[in-house]
């Protein structure tokens, strides 16, 4: 008779959790766009935080205006003089979010049983602070709502309501529907490539492109060759473009200067977060 050995008991499962992830040394995660937030509080000027935190001055203004974008409300207030002038402040909401992530981070090993209870707000903040998180190689990663779900007979169209108004609409499978649990209401945010984005004047035109989306030249960065264009949509939204220098003077594009920024449905990115 063969005897059978019990199975060893097991050690009960525990949840964990970091408030950041390293890599070979590197801060990766939230931790670094939070940091930046910080010191841009702590030095009142975006080229003395980004040099605090080891990032180029390009690098801090693309990861603010990603930050706006994903927050869907402004994090960094306008600064006097332009871009780089002096006395450059955070919102209310940023540094709402910089006092609640640096709370777990000191809390972090007892947050999952205490922190619901420590910090007002905590479980919306805490959401917004994994969006800031988001690492893509898209450019343009825009936060919103989403506002109408047409079903098709072979894909879905994705209406997402962004926070000045505007919308962006998607097209994905009825499988990407289904796993995202997208629902009328829920929250998403939708990823564009910068090359994916083109720029028109903003004259009335008849397009067969679903999205045609309305701002104001914020900046034009010319390379050897191509261009990076952003441009605001409203005081939290920025769309960036990658086009020629030619298309760049054809169209005459400078800071001020109204446009359209044009995606098709099928350029259009959603995703959500867990």
């Amino acid at each position: 008779m063969t005897k059978t050995t019990p199975p060893a008991p097991r050690d009960l499962l525990e949840l964990g959790g970091s408030v950041w992830l390293k890599s070979g040394g590197e801060t990766l995660g939230g931790a670094a766009r939070i940091a930046l937030l910080a010191a841009i509080r702590d030095t009142g000027s975006i080229t003395a935080a980004a040099k605090a935190v080891g990032m180029s001055y390009k690098a801090a203004w693309d990861a603010i205006d990603t930050m706006n974008n994903l927050a869907g409300e402004p994090l960094v207030a306008s600064a006097t003089g332009g871009r780089g002038g002096g006395g450059t402040k955070l919102t209310a909401s940023a540094l709402r979010i910089i006092d609640t992530y640096q709370a777990v981070e000191r809390e972090h090993r007892k947050f999952l049983r205490r922190v619901g209870e420590a910090i007002e707000g905590f479980e919306d903040d805490w959401r917004l602070i994994g969006r800031l998180g988001l690492r893509t190689s898209a450019r343009n990663q825009l936060a919103g709502k989403v506002t109408k779900i047409r079903r098709g007979a072979v894909n879905d169209e994705i209406e997402l309501g962004l926070p000045g108004g505007q919308t962006i609409v998607a097209v994905v499978t009825h499988e990407s529907t289904e796993t995202l649990g997208l629902t009328e209401g829920s929250d998403a945010f939708a990823l564009i490539k910068a090359s994916w984005v083109m720029l028109m004047e903003d004259a009335p035109a008849k397009l067969s492109a679903r999205n045609q989306l309305r701002g104001t030249v914020a900046s034009v960065t010319r390379g050897a060759v191509n261009a990076e264009v952003t441009l605001s949509l409203d005081d939290a939204t920025t769309v960036t473009a990658i086009i020629t220098n030619q298309s760049v003077d054809t169209l005459g594009l400078a800071p001020g200067q109204k446009a359209v920024a044009v995606v098709k449905a099928s350029s259009v990115i959603i995703g959500v977060n867990d």
